[in-house]
C-alpha cells in the first residue's frame, strides 16, 4: 500500500430511482423501471450525448454517475490523465442473457450487433473513455462483492507511478432491474482522507 495520502474528491451513489453526490440527493423519482429513471436523468442534466441511448444498462448507469463527478474534472484543451477502475458482480450478464434470447430460438433468430458489442463489462469504461477523451489507464474487474481495499491499493499505485493524476473508482452493478452504482473520484488534493472505512460507510449508505 502506499505511503502517500490520496484523497477522496468526490462521490456519487445511483440506486433505487435517485442520485446521491456527495452525500445530498440531487434527483429522485417515484419508483419506476431504470429506463425510464435512466433517460429523465439524462434530460434532467441537459447532457448532450446521444450515444447514450444506444448503450446498454450497465454502460447508462455507469456513464451517468462518470458524467456528474467528471463534468468538471475535464478540460478539453489539454489531455485529462484520469484513469478508470471499476468493478461488479454480475459482469455483463443482463446483456449476455438478452443477446442469448436472441439467438436461441432458431425460428426468431435475431442476433444483434448492437447488444452484441456490450456483452462485455468493460465497455463501460470505453463509453466513458469516448465521452471525456480518456486516453488513460482503464482495468474492470469481477468480484463476489465490492472489495474497497483492492480499489484503494490500486488507486495509489496508479497515482504513485504516475500513471494517472485522478482515479475514478467504484462498483457499477446492473443485472434485471437491480442495479447500484457507487462512483468515487480519488487525487492528492480533496476534503477527506481516501480510507477503507470512509469509503465503506458511504458505499453502505
Amino acid at each position: 500500500m502506499s505511503e502517500n495520502k490520496t484523497y477522496i474528491q468526490s462521490f456519487c451513489t445511483i440506486q433505487n430511482n435517485e442520485i446521491i453526490l456527495d452525500g445530498k440527493s440531487i434527483f429522485k423519482l417515484e419508483p419506476t423501471n431504470f429506463s425510464d429513471f435512466s433517460k429523465k436523468a439524462y434530460q434532467n442534466y441537459e447532457i448532450n450525448y446521444a450515444k447514450f441511448f444506444k448503450m446498454d444498462n450497465l454502460s447508462k448507469l455507469t456513464f451517468l454517475g462518470a458524467e456528474l463527478l467528471l463534468k468538471n474534472e475535464i478540460n478539453s484543451s489539454e489531455e485529462n490523465n484520469i484513469a478508470l477502475v471499476l468493478a461488479n458482480n454480475s459482469s455483463s450478464l443482463d446483456t449476455d442473457m438478452k443477446y442469448q434470447n436472441s439467438i436461441s430460438d432458431a425460428e426468431n433468430y435475431f442476433p444483434s450487433p448492437a447488444v452484441f458489442v456490450y456483452t462485455l463489462p468493460n465497455i463501460c469504461l470505453g463509453e466513458i473513455s469516448i465521452r471525456h477523451q480518456l486516453k488513460s489507464e482503464n482495468s474492470f474487474f469481477i468480484f463476489d462483492v465490492f472489495n474497497p481495499a483492492f480499489m484503494m491499493n490500486y488507486a495509489s499505485v496508479l497515482l504513485d507511478s504516475n500513471k494517472a493524476d485522478k482515479v475514478l473508482c467504484g462498483w457499477v452493478e446492473y443485472f434485471d432491474e437491480e442495479y447500484k452504482a457507487f462512483l468515487y473520484l480519488v487525487g492528492r488534493k480533496g476534503s477527506f482522507e481516501h480510507k477503507i472505512k470512509t469509503i465503506l460507510t458511504e458505499y453502505n449508505k
